[in-house]
């Protein structure tokens, strides 16, 4: 190949000659991971901010009749008693004209819906969504659904977002989402409607989807295949330390209203992206500005104090468009066919588990804030193991044994008294440890499984049922009111299907990337892993991968 015919497919050479991974790409993580750190007082805020209180209805009728009762006596005489001996939250004796004297002589027996709302144990929590907007009984399924339209604005964000990344790029995007996200989350902690809060929180999750798709890409496509992964890994590391930090905030501050605001505001720190957040060179290239990249990868290389030779500049040229795909192209061929279907299960199942487990934070028995500290800190460990049991163990028995793993976990619980709140939350750890692993693995498999010409329509597709995955996992949890074990039944039951089907994919560690869709029939599905599977895996450590036009 001549100089002059180098196109974007040697990208990977000049961004040898600019640095890998030197003091401007270390810089962009960096700016990047404050995102992701935000990003998860986002995503689980609401889970301290709708924790459920302990309440009964208002039975202050009895008060116009008899002053001077004490609330001992007005609950007992009011409000009936569950098998268990507590007080009913929802239901409450039908009012009478009778005074005090006849109504402990005779006793209530007809019982009814609360009618005059309800009176809230405030000694805990100062403000909820629940006691403000009286998100129980009839009513109290509305958490649940918000946390799903939050997750259904994560999906469609998906969608619009990800295309205006293609088209106006990484950067613009990533403002105006980051811009959006603080806006509608300042927003969501003035409303006065739950419904509008509802919308908000919608809004919110299509700006976090923008964040999400090109904070990745964007980190893709500046930094060298030798260390992608691992930059990656870093970000998924600082959004479980911001799950860390959520836990602290959330029992520090007791105020819905007050945590919204706590959880928004940080974001406005991120002014500075406007001056120092760069645009991808490959996708000013692709876009025929080469001035533009030019100025950019001779900044990055004089902050990783590298020469970059003028002749190397001149080498860059428009990318010619190839062929264009779409996701029906990932069902014409049978093998691909399998994968995409055998894959999409995967990422189903995962995402399931996480936001099931995730979300439901506060059923598992122990203080809510101590089980969210947990959950964030084994996430730490998860991500970054999983990294190198997928290359020691390679890609498909790492992901099948980790869903298994945490399927099982899940499983295990339904059978565990409610009273073994201790067992039961080691189990649901060792679930979130061994699900938060495999989700790691599985952006790194899809990535590899799928040939290069279909690969973004192919983790697209993914990704696409792991959001709608996420959408459905807050429903689930409604299941308990016919029997407590359900929810966690239907959580166990998918990551150990997925898990299962997983052995039918083939092992992808040390293989070359495929580029076209007929080459997926030549890979053998090899139960050994090559001998040499340290040296020669081409997606996290081979020059190969740099040489592919679209990676994840």
């Amino acid at each position: 190949m001549t100089l002059n015919q180098m196109t974007m497919t040697d990208f990977g050479e000049i961004l040898k000659n600019v640095g890998e991974f030197g003091r401007f790409q270390k810089f962009l993580v960096f700016m990047l991971c404050f995102l992701n750190f935000f990003n998860a007082f986002y995503m689980f805020g609401q889970v301290f901010m709708a924790i459920s209180v302990p309440h009964h209805c208002n039975t202050s009728w009895i008060l116009e009749n008899s002053p001077n009762i004490t609330e001992e006596d007005q609950l007992n005489l009011t409000i009936p008693r569950t098998e268990h001996g507590s007080y009913e939250q929802c239901v409450m004796y039908t009012p009478v004209d009778w005074d005090l004297e006849s109504i402990q002589r005779y006793g209530l027996n007809d019982s009814e819906d609360c009618r005059n709302g309800w009176v809230y144990d405030t000694s805990q929590q100062k403000s909820t969504l629940v006691i403000e907007f009286d998100l129980v009984c009839h009513r109290k399924e509305q958490t649940e659904l918000c946390q799903s339209i939050y997750m259904l604005g994560l999906l469609l964000g998906s969608i619009i977002f990800g295309h205006l990344g293609d088209r106006s790029g990484r950067r613009p995007v990533i403002l105006i989402s980051t811009l959006l996200m603080l806006a509608f989350g300042l927003g969501a902690a003035f409303v006065a409607e739950f419904y509008v809060f509802m919308v908000l929180r919608c809004f919110v999750g299509i700006a976090m989807a923008g964040i999400l798709i090109n904070n990745v890409v964007l980190v893709a496509e500046w930094v060298g295949p030798s260390q992608r992964a691992y930059a990656t890994i870093t970000g998924h590391v600082c959004f479980a330390i911001g799950l860390m930090v959520l836990a602290g905030i959330g029992y520090a501050i007791r105020n819905w209203r007050l945590l919204q605001i706590a959880c928004a505001a940080p974001t406005a720190l991120l002014v500075f992206y406007i001056w120092f957040l760069p645009e991808s060179p490959r996708w000013l290239l692709t876009k025929g500005k080469n001035e533009k990249a030019k100025d950019l990868l001779q900044k990055a290389a004089r902050m990783n104090k590298r020469e970059l030779p003028e002749h190397i500049l001149k080498q860059l040229k428009e990318e010619k468009k190839a062929k264009s795909s779409n996701m029906i192209d990932l069902f014409r061929n049978p093998t691909l066919r399998k994968r995409t279907l055998i894959m999409c299960l995967v990422w189903f199942a995962n995402s399931l588990v996480y936001y099931g487990l995730s979300l439901n934070v506060g059923s598992f028995g122990l203080n809510i804030y101590l089980t969210q500290l947990i959950f964030g800190a084994v996430e730490i460990p998860a991500r970054i193991g999983s990294m190198f049991t997928a290359q020691f163990f390679g890609r498909r028995l790492s992901q099948s044994l980790f869903l298994l793993l945490g399927g099982t976990a899940c499983l295990i619980i339904t059978a565990i008294p409610k009273q073994l709140s201790v067992g039961i939350t080691v189990l649901a750890v060792i679930g979130k440890f061994a699900t938060a692993s495999s989700y790691s693995i599985c952006y790194i498999y899809a990535a590899e499984l799928f040939p290069t010409i279909i690969r973004q329509n192919g983790v697209g597709l993914c990704s696409m049922t792991a959001r709608l995955a996420g959408i459905i996992a807050p429903l689930i949890s409604l299941l308990d009111k016919y029997h407590p074990a359900i929810p966690m039944a239907i959580y166990g039951s998918g990551p150990i299907i997925g898990g299962l089907f997983c052995f039918l994919l083939p092992e992808t560690l040390g293989k070359n990337l495929q580029d076209h869709t007929f080459e997926v029939n030549n890979i053998p599905r090899s139960d050994s892993l090559p001998k040499d599977n340290l040296s020669n895996s081409h997606t996290l450590n081979g020059e190969s991968e740099e040489k592919k036009s679209t990676q994840l």
